[in-house]
């Protein structure tokens, strides 16, 4: 089988998608598939054992988007399946038009989140979906439609966001629940955090995220201090509102993001809005507690008083007491650290991927509403037949 991988962001970036990418890329590979990936990016990606070609990020928005797509639909030509990580729209439009199968991976709804980075509207993500935003903010809900429409499969790693899939009006049976893999402890890169007590956040520095609420808490925490790994457009503004207990350490690879949050404390997790946050259950897989905002899927991984610790987003009194309980309980951080791993050996990445995988495979063999064999249909169209079965 021939794959495309498609993500909007790639190492060294740091967030859940430009962690998931590479690590199925290398895993297809090892099973014996043939993988590329196409991405975006702020220079050349460091050489891989597979093609990873990118539009650069350096590139007007508009320029830029067109030249994802043709790569999008060039390197589509090439392969049995897409599989999209991010740039939903432009994946959806490239595998259409090289009539190439496509399997997303939906982590967000992409309608919300342009319509909350433009300010159109407010709220969590649920409220959404009910209208609002105006013109704009419909044209974008219609144009998410018609990108999971076109998509031969999706997988979603919580089931809030199936749940949100499926009210879209896609088919149950074309949306499966796929949680996000945990890391190996042994990923871990040694990492020394300084002087105690000390939290970590890794991820992409974005509204979303709503960091402000833990710099807010930080003033208030006597002797504690924050790391905080990854870029984003919010990395500026947050420099300039944070204390000297606040640490900005920029993108790291995912070895020492791991060592990271390892090294830490606790992980927090501040978010406005949220599905179900990669770096919750890469924490969770080194054996570090997670203080989070119960939103979207996160309560799906994060039990409160279990492996972790909730409050409602938004709620800067709440996450400050929720940080002061838990470091002043010695008892309570021994009971949610010795449950932190067992609670996501589920997630191990063999278990996911091979299911995936499968996905990957069917969708490669019978495109959408079709039942001619893949293979037979690239063979109509004058096109190279597939790779390995």
């Amino acid at each position: 089988m021939k794959v495309l991988i498609v993500s909007g962001i790639w190492p060294p970036d740091v967030g859940g998608p430009a962690s998931h990418a590479p690590e199925v890329a290398e895993w297809l590979r090892e099973r014996g598939h043939e993988v590329e990936a196409v991405v975006t990016a702020g220079s050349a990606p460091a050489p891989e054992a597979y093609p990873v070609r990118f539009a650069s990020r350096s590139l007007p928005p508009g320029v830029r988007h067109a030249a994802a797509l043709r790569l999008i639909v060039a390197r589509a030509r090439q392969v049995d399946v897409v599989y999209s990580t991010g740039m939903f729209g432009r994946s959806s439009l490239g595998a259409f038009l090289a009539r190439t199968p496509l399997v997303l991976k939906l982590t967000a709804d992409p309608a919300f989140e342009r319509a909350r980075r433009r300010g159109l509207v407010a709220g969590e993500v649920g409220d959404f979906q009910a209208g609002g935003g105006g013109l704009l903010a419909g044209i974008l809900r219609r144009a998410r439609d018609a990108a999971v429409a076109r998509a031969a499969h999706i997988v979603c790693p919580s089931a809030f966001m199936r749940e949100l899939v499926v009210s879209w009006g896609v088919p149950g049976e074309r949306v499966t629940l796929l949680p996000n893999s945990a890391p190996r402890v042994t990923d871990a890169a040694a990492f020394d955090p300084g002087p105690r007590p000390v939290l970590a956040f890794a991820g992409r520095l974005t509204a979303q995220k709503d960091l402000g609420v833990a710099l807010a808490a930080l003033r208030e925490l006597d002797g504690v201090r924050l790391l905080i790994a990854g870029d984003g457009p919010e990395r500026e503004r947050l420099e300039a509102a944070a204390g000297d207990r606040v640490e900005f350490l920029g993108p790291l690879p995912r070895a020492r993001v791991l060592g990271l949050l390892a090294a830490a404390d606790a992980a927090i997790l501040t978010s406005a809005w949220e599905n179900f946050p990669h770096g919750v259950v890469e924490a969770l897989a080194v054996g570090t507690p997670v203080i989070a905002t119960r939103t979207g899927g996160v309560a799906e991984v994060v039990v409160d008083g279990k492996n972790g610790l909730l409050v409602e987003p938004g709620d800067t009194r709440a996450f400050i007491e929720a940080v002061r309980r838990y470091l002043g309980d010695a008892d309570l951080q021994a009971r949610l650290r010795a449950a932190a791993v067992p609670s996501v050996a589920a997630y191990d990445a063999d278990a996911v991927y091979v299911q995936l995988e499968a996905i990957l495979q069917k969708a490669a063999h019978r495109g959408v509403g079709s039942t001619e064999p893949r293979k037979e249909r690239r063979r109509r169209l004058g096109r190279r037949g597939s790779g390995n079965p």
